[in-house]
């Protein structure tokens, strides 16, 4: 079926004379009417405002959609509208709409009807054809454009990954009657995703159901999963995935700012609530090291907001005492907000634990992993021993459910309640309080007397380390660990001693700083939208958000990160070698200030950035 059999001339209004929203909906409703394509207008109309409730179907860049599937439709039928002067459509963009679609697809459309439609929303994707669209001056043309364009262009159905070494992202995308806005950010995100260099998989929900369905060897390969959707998807078979969870608007709007943080995993862990679909699996088995690592990844996850949160009002309270001895009821307010006694920092190691066991064991994992860590705090055990209680409390979770597996039916709902907190908690605390607390407080006791006793030498060579693996992977594992290493020393040694946390925070700040100065420099080897990314990279970098540099390194690997590596290892080593203590975990540029050799610490991160920012620019190629 082609597209001009449900869009004909006779349902085109060439010049909409509404000023208004509602007013352009009854006008293109009244078209429909008198050409008998509706039965009942009130019916209609109600269906028409309610998914405009949900979300406005104005689309941006001059486009809205306005869609119903209802009783109410005699014959699925679109309808044509165009406005020369614009109208305030409460676009998501916030631009006047000039081109309308008014979808009306009858209750029981069939495939036929479902798939001409979905190609109506993806030819409007193109910015070229819609502009053809509003030049058109009759409605034979706007027929013309529609049979030449769907003759040229099929869409795909879903873009199987060519390149092993590219980013690979698997997407869902549904809105809720599953007729235009889910085909539209399919195509926004396998466009984009082309132009990237990064293979993509889409799978949509629309009205005819799942298409193109995500496999479970495409989720378990996929660097982060986008969940573009209105409505609910299947998620169970997600679980453990970074996930990011967003309208099914920014799938058509977004659909470059999506695919970077998928690749960069910033979205959260996503954790089923219930037990796994017995069909998410195709029996594939994942290393021990690739689990491990992703319950671990969990708990940084979700301890990180803490240490940001609390990390920087406790720089402010530092600031405050130092610069403003005065202001003591605001200092002693930051510090009770964010220290590790009352506030922020006193979570730390029980968020660790806790999420890493509710990623092994789900949520009755959650409650024995927080307690064994808050146990872990308390007894001088530090982050060793969190890490500890949140393994050891997941799998003891894990064997009670195998050992309770065999209970009667009649009993099922006495393990959430009753066993699993009561046996987990005791068996968890005990081994803590009895045997592992006290050997990790031992442990953590020497391994701290042994850092504070470095020498210079050593304590540079343990700063190239760290602030190198800072640049590695750019907020991955190795990003990950040293970051982590440097919080337990913060943590455990008090608020006396930030000289790691120096050394990672200048290797942090390093890349994306570097790309913003290879872009400023060498301009005619970066493309407009790299050089504008590239100034987004100043904040970035300032600000200690080292995942600024990920789609830079992502398009060319060796050279981006070869240089970053470099110059932020010389920035971690150059901390050590001025001893520069940086006494708060997070806030880059903004917490300077607390530095006792503030200049020296500005200084290191310049050299970093300036011998990391000329390799990358000198060794780019030419566009």
């Amino acid at each position: 079926m082609k597209i001009t059999d449900i869009l004909s001339q006779e349902t085109m209004i060439l010049s909409l004379k509404a000023t208004s929203k509602e007013a352009a909906i009854d006008e293109m409703i009244v078209k429909l009417a008198d050409e008998g394509k509706i039965n009942d207008v009130s019916l209609f109309k109600s269906e028409i405002m309610k998914r405009e409730q949900e979300s406005s179907t104005g689309i941006g860049d001059g486009i809205a959609m306005p869609h119903a599937k209802t009783k109410a439709v005699n014959t699925p039928t679109v309808v044509f509208a165009k406005s020369e002067a614009g109208l305030d459509y409460d676009s998501l963009d916030g631009q006047p709409a000039h081109l309308f679609f008014m979808i009306a697809a009858t209750d029981g459309a069939n495939q036929t009807h479902l798939e001409t439609l979905a190609a109506l929303s993806r030819l409007l994707i193109h910015p070229d054809f819609v502009a053809k669209l509003r030049n058109a001056k009759t409605t034979q043309e706007v027929v013309d454009l529609f049979d030449q364009e769907q003759g040229a262009t099929e869409a795909e159905k879903g873009v199987t990954p060519q390149n092993n070494e590219a980013p690979f992202v698997v997407a869902v995308t549904a809105c809720p009657t599953g007729i235009a806005h889910t085909y539209m950010a399919e195509d926004a995100l396998k466009n984009k995703a082309k132009e990237m260099g990064v293979d993509i998989r889409v799978e949509t929900n629309g009205s005819d159901g799942a298409k193109n369905k995500l496999t479970a060897d495409e989720i378990e390969r996929a660097n982060g999963v986008i969940v573009a959707a209105d409505k609910k998807v299947e998620m169970a078979r997600f679980d453990g995935k970074h996930v990011l969870e967003t309208p099914v608007s920014d799938g058509i709007r977004k659909p470059e700012e999506l695919i970077n943080k998928a690749i960069a995993q910033e979205a959260p862990v996503y954790h089923h609530s219930g037990e796994k679909d017995s069909g998410a699996s195709d029996g594939k088995r994942v290393s021990i090291g690739s689990r491990i690592y992703k319950d671990l990844m969990n708990g940084i996850s979700h301890m990180l907001p803490f240490v940001v949160g609390g990390g920087i009002l406790l720089a402010f309270s530092f600031l405050l005492e130092q610069y403003f001895p005065q202001a003591k009821t605001l200092t002693d307010m930051l510090g009770a907000i964010s220290g590790s006694e009352t506030g922020a920092f006193m979570f730390l190691i029980p968020i660790l634990s806790g999420f890493i066991a509710m990623s092994i064991a789900d949520r009755p994992g959650l409650m024995p992993g927080m307690v064994g860590g808050l146990l872990a705090a308390t007894s001088n055990a530090g982050f060793l021993g969190g890490l500890l209680a949140g393994f050891l409390a997941g799998y003891v979770v894990l064997g009670l459910k195998v050992l309770f597996s065999k209970m009667p039916k009649t009993l099922e709902g006495l393990k959430p309640i009753l066993i699993y907190p009561v046996l987990g908690l005791l068996i968890t605390g005990g081994l803590m309080y009895l045997i592992f607390d006290p050997i990790f407080a031992n442990i953590n006791t020497f391994l701290v007397d042994q850092l504070q006793s470095l020498g210079t030498a050593n304590a540079v060579i343990l700063g190239t380390v760290l602030g190198g693996m800072m640049a590695i992977d750019m907020g991955g594992p190795f990003n990950k660990a040293a970051y982590t290493f440097a919080i337990g020393v913060f943590t455990t040694t008090g608020n006396t001693d930030g000289a790691f946390m120096a050394a990672v925070m200048a290797g942090g700040m390093v890349p994306p700083l570097a790309i913003a100065m290879a872009t400023t420099i060498f301009k005619k080897k970066f493309t407009s939208d790299e050089r504008q990314a590239g100034l987004t990279n100043y904040v970035l970098g300032l600000s200690f958000i080292t995942e600024g540099a990920i789609p830079f390194a992502a398009a060319d690997p060796l050279r981006v990160i070869t240089s970053c590596v470099l110059g932020s290892a010389i920035a971690g080593g150059l901390t050590q070698f001025w001893h520069i203590n940086v006494p708060a975990p997070h806030g880059g540029i903004f917490v300077v200030g607390l530095a006792n050799h503030a200049f020296l610490f500005l200084l290191a991160i310049l050299i970093g950035t300036v011998i990391s920012g000329l390799l990358y620019g000198f060794w780019k190629k030419e566009i």
